[in-house]
């Protein structure tokens, strides 16, 4: 299988085409975040959605069923590979620093692939804790897919913007005790795909859910 890779200069060109906004938070909307082939090759993943019946509102509720671009992933999948190698490169890490002002130095890469049905449904949460970035890239298609995006609240977890689920585009964030998100309830026909892609500190604990358990990033 053709491994559909990209370079980490075309993220840097594609990063600092975002627009930033800073209400209810500070946030990125990225547009494209991958090559069309790279999130074609992502989209089409021969992955079967986990059946689950309540999420209880936290993805954690059935870490069991959770699939993140580890080694197995990225030896099966050319795609999970290409991501994660791009995002373990020198260069961007560098353009997520600059644009963003993390810090994350010794940190490490972790990209959870999340395939969500009807019925799903996420709390407001912050983030907070070892997460130094939370970059969620939207994969899906299709015109209802649209109103799929994740919902922005604030202090009160009032809804202020719902982010355009719209295909190869992206949300992206520094955790702080005011990025309040989460995902309303409504109705999914079909599969809501999204990537996340994490820099968590030394502190995390779920080494099996990192793409190099053994290499923090520089």
């Amino acid at each position: 299988m053709k491994n559909p890779g990209m370079s980490a200069d075309r993220l840097a060109l594609n990063f600092a085409g975002g627009t930033v906004k800073t209400v209810p938070f500070q946030h990125w909307l990225l547009s494209p975040v991958f090559t069309d082939e790279l999130a074609l090759a992502l989209s089409a993943l021969p992955l079967s959605a986990p059946n689950i019946d309540n999420t209880l509102g936290r993805r954690e509720t059935h870490n069991s069923l959770r699939t993140f671009f580890g080694a197995e992933q990225q030896s099966v999948y050319p795609a999970c590979r290409s991501v994660a190698e791009l995002f373990q490169s020198h260069k961007a890490v560098e353009t997520i620093t600059r644009l963003s002002g993390a810090q994350l130095g010794g940190s490490s890469l972790r990209i959870e692939y999340c395939m969500d049905g009807d019925g799903f449904w996420l709390e407001p949460h912050t983030d907070i804790g070892a997460k130094r970035i939370t970059l969620l890239v939207y994969l899906s298609q299709g015109p209802e897919c649209e109103s799929w995006g994740t919902d922005l609240l604030n202090g009160e977890h009032a809804l202020v913007e719902r982010v355009p689920c719209r295909f190869n585009t992206g949300l992206l964030f520094v955790p702080g005790a005011d990025t309040w998100h989460s995902f309303e309830r409504r109705p999914i026909n079909g599969i809501r795909r999204t990537i996340i892609i994490n820099y968590v500190g030394p502190e995390w604990r779920a080494k099996h859910e990192l793409a190099y358990p053994e290499q923090p990033v520089s």
